[in-house]
């Protein structure tokens, strides 16, 4: 080939590329809205934390969020819905039922390696309280009253969920005394007790946090380390004779395993600087919710533990849920 043939291919190819039309710019992720499915129903603390998170994520992403509760079977529901999700753009909100319920249900429909973790984003301590009519005012009153009345009934926010195995592990395991679990939403838990369906009370604190303030419950114990700004007349677990008992509920933001890699980064990055706001440390700490500040591989780990921790609870109690 001529050096004059190799010059006018030359010529020709940049000309062709100048000609052709400009190849379109993939879009930036997200492309479109973003789906957060709550695993548990409104009201929960689960779908507060995610709510609060939607709103500062939609100013931070230029996208909107939105949020769409799908309760049931103790999360499980809402975690295969959002494990089949295929668009790239639907997230989970969820518990720490997320980590018990591979172990507690022979089929929970999912395993941990079927999510991403991106950001475990809200914490708060479980805690117990009882209908004004039970002559309690402190645990052991409590415990004392529990075994005059052996299989009392206290109300908890859910099969799996800390205050379930929180609730077993304090009264069955650790104190011996015979309680009937009864199952309801985590809101639901809390004004169950107000109309004394159930005398005694188990869930987050967040649910029960105006009822106590009200007077409309009793509070009885934090199952945190140390006693919960929000109510710091009401001693912990373990002051009350269970050294060492800690019993809390964590929130966590999780995507399917198949979410493009650009989408989890921008997630890593948005979801920091979302839960740093001040009005929104602000709203949570009214709440005794507060931020462990766990994302990425460091969130992935703690989940992990977490789930080793609540299934030894789930072995050694026999808890179940069928």
């Amino acid at each position: 080939m001529t050096s004059m043939s190799v010059r006018r291919r030359l010529v020709f190819g940049a000309t062709a590329a100048l000609l052709a039309p400009p190849r379109p710019a993939r879009a930036a992720w997200p492309e479109r809205a973003l789906r957060i499915i709550v695993a548990f129903p409104p009201g929960s603390s689960t779908d507060v934390v995610a709510r609060a998170l939607a709103q500062k994520l939609t100013e931070g992403i230029g996208q909107p969020v939105l949020v769409e509760n799908r309760g049931g079977a103790g999360g499980n529901l809402g975690t295969q819905a959002v494990k089949a999700a295929t668009d790239g753009h639907t997230l989970l909100m969820h518990s720490t039922a997320i980590s018990v319920n591979p172990t507690l249900y022979r089929n929970a429909g999912y395993t941990l390696d079927d999510f991403t973790t991106v950001a475990v984003v809200a914490t708060a301590p479980n805690g117990f309280f009882v209908h004004p009519s039970v002559p309690a005012n402190n645990l052991q009153e409590l415990l004392a009253w529990m075994r005059a009345n052996p299989g009392a009934a206290y109300a908890h926010s859910g099969t799996g969920t800390t205050p379930h195995l929180g609730a077993e592990l304090l009264f069955r395991t650790l104190a011996g005394v015979q309680a009937t679990p009864v199952a309801f939403g985590p809101a639901q838990a809390a004004t169950a007790v107000v109309a004394n369906q159930a005398p005694i009370g188990s869930t987050s604190l967040p649910p029960a946090l105006p009822l106590i303030r009200e007077g409309r419950v009793r509070g009885i114990a934090v199952a945190g380390v140390q006693r919960d700004p929000t109510l710091p007349d009401v001693p912990t677990v373990a002051e009350q004779g269970f050294p060492g008992y800690e019993a809390s509920t964590w929130f966590g933001l999780f995507a399917p395993a198949r979410t493009p890699n650009e989408g989890v980064q921008r997630l890593l990055a948005e979801v920091p600087r979302a839960m740093a706001s001040p009005d929104l440390v602000t709203r949570l700490a009214a709440l005794s919710l507060t931020d462990p500040g766990l994302n990425g591989e460091a969130a992935a780990g703690f989940v992990r533990r977490e789930a080793a921790r609540w299934a030894e609870v789930v072995r050694s109690s026999g808890a179940t849920a069928e």
